[in-house]
């Protein structure tokens, strides 16, 4: 069975793709692509300073505090939107950055904050288990049965944020982002063709790290912005269709 390791790893980011494509495509609508970066970074900023004020925290106490980080930005962004949409996605952007900034001043305090941030940025995907891979397949169990609601504000951001926060201590914040941001660019043309393509890129990602011996967190983040990128090189299409 030890030639099988691979199938959890894989099994996470299938899962992953599943549950946060769909969110994307809703990201790309409303115009908000930071933000993931900022509800991501808002997460991360809350798990840090659990581990540097709490010795030894369980997994549910950091869980649980980074789905409070990462609900607190939503809200955040979901009040800015609504209040300045000419300036959102500028405006996000600042949450992104003030969230980081708390980030690395609370690792500071945490003799191996900067291991831990570098974790967060860019997980190793190999580590993932099958309780990790658990997790994400009920996450994408639960953004398929809420689908037809995504469209509608007080949905959307809850869902986003709870999704995000137990995605991204597995993934990492790149992987994360790139899930959403890569398939969506492809979705306006056909929603399969997008989840093939990231599927594929997901593989060759971590074939490139098995072959390299690299960080699996980042080759399969650069693979799914490859794959994105491609989509400036097709057909212009119609806005994407949202409707399940």
């Amino acid at each position: 069975m030890a030639e099988l390791w691979f199938l959890a790893p894989a099994a996470a980011l299938l899962a992953g793709l599943l549950a946060l494509a769909p969110l994307g495509v809703q990201v790309l609508r409303r115009g908000v692509v930071f933000i993931d970066l900022a509800v991501a970074q808002a997460a991360a900023a809350a798990a840090l300073g659990v581990a540097a004020w709490v010795e030894h925290p369980g997994w549910w106490i950091a869980q649980g505090a980074a789905l409070c980080g990462a609900l607190l930005a939503a809200a955040l962004v979901a009040w800015l939107a609504r209040r300045a949409p000419a300036q959102r996605e500028a405006l996000i952007g600042l949450v992104y950055v003030a969230a980081a900034c708390a980030a690395l001043l609370t690792a500071r305090s945490d003799p191996h904050g900067r291991e831990r941030m570098a974790e967060l940025l860019a997980a190793d995907v190999l580590w993932a288990g099958w309780p990790q891979a658990g997790v994400l397949a009920a996450c994408a169990l639960g953004v398929g049965l809420l689908q037809r609601w995504l469209a509608q504000d007080r949905w959307f951001f809850p869902s986003f944020a709870l999704v995000t926060s137990l995605a991204m201590p597995v993934l990492g914040l790149f992987v994360v982002f790139a899930l959403l941001i890569a398939p969506a660019l492809w979705w306006r043309r056909k929603p399969s063709t997008a989840m093939l393509g990231a599927s594929l890129a997901l593989v060759l990602g971590l074939g490139i790290s098995g072959v390299l011996d690299a960080p699996s967190g980042a080759c399969v983040a650069l693979m799914l912005a490859l794959f994105g990128a491609l989509s400036a090189f097709r057909r212009s299409a119609a806005p994407p269709d949202l409707q399940p």
